[in-house]
């Protein structure tokens, strides 16, 4: 298991917010337009980029599973994957 530092996390959610921003306001570009392959990539580059920084998680395979989806890719799943991801990362764990 990864060692997650602060930078990692901040790292992790401004990669899931950058793409999720991408990926909404350019939705008429990506949506079964000439964009749509490299919207594809781009989710597969965000799920690498995320596994890379905080290491895999279950909640990152909904999140690109749900981007094939039409109409769901307005909803942003990577920066919600990555929030409950790292929910518990900075927390200092309880005393006995």
């Amino acid at each position: 298991m990864k060692t997650l530092t602060r930078n990692r996390i901040w790292a992790a959610r401004l990669v899931a917010i950058v793409a999720d921003g991408l990926q909404c306001l350019l939705f008429p570009l990506f949506s079964e337009g000439f964009a749509s392959p490299l919207d594809d990539a781009l989710d597969i580059v965000v799920c690498l980029v995320l596994t890379g920084l905080v290491g895999w998680h279950w909640s990152f395979t909904p999140s690109l599973l749900i981007k094939v989806l039409p109409a769901v890719d307005e909803i942003p799943t990577w920066t919600l994957s990555v929030l409950y991801a790292t929910r518990r990362a900075n927390r200092r764990p309880e005393l006995p």
